[in-house]
């Protein structure tokens, strides 16, 4: 049965909105024409997203987000996404927007990531950031 689980790792943070984040995470993958399996988000610390990030990526830096894609068949989504909280705080500051919106452009990233969407490239990353626009509009739930 396709699911969208949230877990917290070594922080206390509770999702506003969990049931219509889930909807719209949802909507977003069939709009893509993709069929959801299952997919996890963990809200984490710094400190545990880094050591993520050097285990399993080589990388010794900061970041707000790692995804892992886990699908096993063309077309379906299954995957991991960790999210720093405290960088989704830090970033929402430096950008000047809410945290709600920071943390929801994060979430969608990581779920446009498994729907195949890159980020490496400067054409790359300015794709991802209109297809971020695009499913950040589409949210009935913020006013």
């Amino acid at each position: 049965m396709p699911a969208i689980h949230f877990f917290e790792e070594d922080i206390t943070y509770k999702l506003k909105n969990k049931l219509k984040v889930r909807q719209w995470i949802t909507d977003t993958i069939i709009a893509e024409g993709f069929k959801l399996q299952e997919l996890t988000y963990i809200f984490c610390s710094d400190a545990y997203l880094l050591q993520i990030n050097q285990q399993y990526l080589d990388h010794d830096t900061y970041t707000d987000i790692i995804t892992f894609d886990n699908s096993e068949y063309e077309g379906e989504i299954t995957g991991d996404i960790f999210i720093s909280i405290p960088r989704i705080q830090e970033n929402a500051a430096l950008f000047k927007v809410s945290e709600t919106d920071e943390l929801h452009r994060v979430i969608i990233h990581g779920a446009l990531h498994l729907l195949g969407y890159k980020d490496k490239t400067p054409l790359d990353n300015k794709n991802m950031t209109q297809k971020e626009d695009q499913y950040l509009a589409k949210r009935s739930f913020i006013s």
